[in-house]
């Protein structure tokens, strides 16, 4: 290896923004590193995710496939009542 090419990597406490720390190995210049979200209080990790829906696709899709969930259809068979955009153009 050569000198003096390579960060110094050394021990770093991180704090999180909800009060939970944890150390681990850094190029960071400082011993401390804060953060605003961690693993313990992110959303995702912690399944408090909530499911944005835009313009009600989330409904139109349990809809679409409610059928083949429940019968185990096929998938086509279970079309929503609501025209798709290539039939509509089609008309």
């Amino acid at each position: 290896m050569k000198k003096a090419i390579h960060p110094n990597y050394h021990p770093v406490t991180v704090v999180c923004a909800c009060g939970y720390t944890f150390k681990t190995r850094s190029t960071y210049k400082s011993d401390v590193l804060h953060l605003e979200i961690c693993s313990r209080c992110h959303p995702f990790f912690t399944g408090k995710q909530k499911i944005l829906d835009s313009a009600g696709r989330v409904e139109r899709f349990q809809r679409k496939y409610a059928d083949f969930k429940k019968t185990g259809a096929a998938p086509g068979e279970g079309k929503s009542a609501e025209p798709s955009k290539s039939e509509t153009r089609a008309q």
